[in-house]
């Protein structure tokens, strides 16, 4: 085994993805920057959601847009439903670990903010259960998943927006959904420096 080849292989693997992705998912990702937008501007805030590797998605998401992205602006009111150790682990225990997200968004969600969901095979049941919540609060849903959309592509309404990135790799997936996050910043901040202007 050759590592330096090794190492050049997943670089291009990621490369292939991202090139394979982009015309099918940019129109999706540009969509969902005008909703965030819309929603952070106008007194509405983002929950975010995922597992393992896609919740550390969303909290780098929520971080970005508390603190700021590549320009120093306000903080924007986003919240990383995977971060408070004490309402999942009580809710995993006292309840279900598949209501650990649902019942966070029963409490904190609302009419005006978004429900950010991310899951790379889309079946993950606690993100199911999230998007369940989210509906049941008229919150709109913007899904980051992968392969076919899994489960949650038939629980999203016409509103809501799917961002879905193919490929059999579920390492390569999350890579395009760290830059897709980074799009949307990217695109926030663009439409707050228009507005400010």
């Amino acid at each position: 085994m050759n590592l330096p080849d090794t190492v050049t292989q997943i670089f291009a693997e990621s490369i292939e993805t991202k090139q394979q992705a982009v015309t099918a998912v940019a129109p999706h990702i540009a969509r969902a920057a005008e909703v965030l937008f819309r929603a952070l501007t106008t007194g509405g805030k983002v929950l975010s959601c995922g597992n393992g590797g896609s919740a550390a998605d969303a909290q780098h998401f929520s971080s970005e847009l508390i603190n700021r992205y590549e320009t120093v602006r306000p903080g924007l009111p986003a919240i990383a439903l995977t971060t408070d150790t004490s309402a999942l682990t009580s809710i995993a225990n006292d309840s279900d670990y598949n209501e650990v997200f649902a019942r966070q968004i029963m409490a904190l969600g609302g009419t005006g903010d978004i429900l950010l969901a991310i899951s790379t095979s889309g079946n993950s049941e606690n993100i199911l259960q999230a998007i369940k919540a989210a509906r049941s609060r008229d919150m709109l849903v913007i899904s980051l998943s992968g392969r076919d959309g899994g489960q949650a592509a038939s629980l999203l309404a016409d509103r809501d927006i799917e961002i879905r990135i193919g490929g059999p790799s579920a390492a390569r997936i999350q890579e395009v959904h760290l830059l897709v996050i980074h799009c949307l910043c990217d695109l926030v901040d663009k439409q707050l420096s228009i507005q400010e202007s």
